[in-house]
């Protein structure tokens, strides 16, 4: 009988189904390891998650993607899920050189189609900017570090509950806050992911999203850039025409994608206009 990991434990159904297709790879990091799923075969398209994830962020979208031939390579980043730590560090700027340094080992010298959600988004601009070779193309879902945001929403602090209903209730309201437009998707299978998640953030220093460090970093691109963004996004919805002119700073941005109607968590909420718009972009 296959031990599960302690993320695992906690999954729903439905992702331990999706798990079940994938293989498990890993590499060392800090005092453990980075641990990956990968799916399908073909070109490998790395997808890196948001903050407070896991690779369950994409848990809509793997099979849909490994279907249209790629290889799906997704970590949970270092300090996050069942991945350890990185060396030293404790936010983007740290994840993406341990990050670099396992892409390598699991795939090869690149370069890689990046797909960065939220801080995997930061991340994945980091890992483009310091290491160009790994970097085909990269595309930014819901990426903050644009100078974009004036305030942090009002989310429910979980921790301060012990009883488990409880804290399952301040996830549902966080998700309804932050991650998801349409309420009827703020599911039981929703909460169950964000309650196996949110406790295995071990990045508890992170700041950069609230800087502009993307804007920064992005006319140091050397690799097209494109991003796909939900038109219901609670964290740019009010800055939504901004976001355009502030990407077109990489010497070689390509295209803004808006999914109508759908939330921060973009590929969860909708999965079929996701991933046919990021297969669109993918091509050469």
């Amino acid at each position: 009988m296959t031990t599960l990991s302690p993320l695992e434990q906690d999954l729903p159904t439905e992702a331990l189904r999706v798990l079940g297709l994938s293989t498990r790879l890993t590499t060392p990091c800090g005092d453990g390891d980075l641990v990956w799923h990968a799916w399908g075969d073909g070109e490998p398209l790395v997808l890196l998650h948001g903050g407070s994830g896991s690779w369950t962020h994409w848990l809509r979208n793997v099979e849909a993607l490994a279907a249209a031939g790629r290889r799906v390579l997704v970590p949970d980043l270092p300090g996050f899920g069942d991945s350890a730590r990185p060396p030293e560090g404790q936010d983007a700027d740290s994840v993406a050189p341990a990050l670099a340094g396992s892409l390598r080992q699991l795939a090869g010298p690149g370069p890689f189609d990046l797909v960065g959600f939220s801080f995997g988004g930061l991340t994945g601009t980091l890992l483009a900017a310091g290491q160009p070779e790994l970097a085909r193309q990269l595309v930014l879902v819901g990426a903050p570090g644009l100078g974009l945001r004036s305030k942090r929403l009002p989310l429910t602090a979980w921790r301060g509950f012990t009883d488990r209903q409880q804290q399952r209730e301040a996830h549902r309201a966080n998700l309804a806050m932050l991650m998801l437009a349409d309420a009827s998707l703020v599911d039981e299978q929703a909460v169950d992911l964000q309650a196996a998640n949110v406790p295995r953030d071990r990045m508890h220093r992170r700041k950069l999203a609230m800087t502009d460090l993307l804007l920064q970093t992005l006319p140091s691109l050397q690799c097209p850039v494109s991003a796909i963004y939900g038109t219901e996004d609670a964290l740019y919805r009010e800055t939504r025409d901004q976001i355009e002119p502030l990407l077109r700073r990489a010497p070689c941005f390509r295209q803004l994608v808006f999914i109508p109607g759908a939330g921060h968590w973009v590929q969860y909420e909708a999965p079929a206009a996701f991933d046919a718009a990021l297969l669109q972009l993918l091509r050469p």
